[in-house]
């Protein structure tokens, strides 16, 4: 199985973040993996990314809540981008909210959208649909 090499955790809860980052590794995500506190640092470091050539991380794990830019206006942003067609967003969050679910959908850079917590079952599940092929 080819895992991924660069993820992006965009949570401002740390404790999610510390355990995310654990079951990346855990389930062979190398130690380039990002961390950003909410969309605008997330943006920023994008930026940053594409402007010395290099591509950005192909898995990005997005929570909706944040302060500063929440999820939704970062996914608004995030589409404007041109150079995201190999990053896939997985939108993990507590809401049970059918709605959100609905609208995270509706966005072309998101793959899917799984209520938190992230398991090492679920995390793999994630792996195998991003490398199932035409994934983008």
């Amino acid at each position: 199985m080819e895992i991924t090499k660069t993820a992006c955790i965009i949570d401002d809860d740390p404790i999610f973040v510390f355990g995310t980052k654990i079951l990346l590794k855990n389930n062979g995500f190398g130690t380039d993996i990002m961390v950003c506190k909410n969309g605008k640092e997330a943006l920023d470091l994008f930026s940053d990314i594409l402007s010395s050539v290099k591509e950005l991380p192909e898995l990005i794990l997005l929570d909706l809540n944040m302060p500063v830019m929440d999820g939704w206006e970062f996914l608004e942003e995030f589409d404007k981008i041109s150079n995201q067609k190999k990053s896939c967003i997985y939108v993990l969050s507590s809401s049970i909210d059918k709605r959100d679910m609905e609208r995270a959908m509706a966005y072309p850079s998101v793959r899917n959208f799984i209520t938190k917590p992230l398991s090492s079952i679920k995390l793999r599940e994630l792996i195998l649909e991003m490398e199932t092929p035409g994934h983008q």
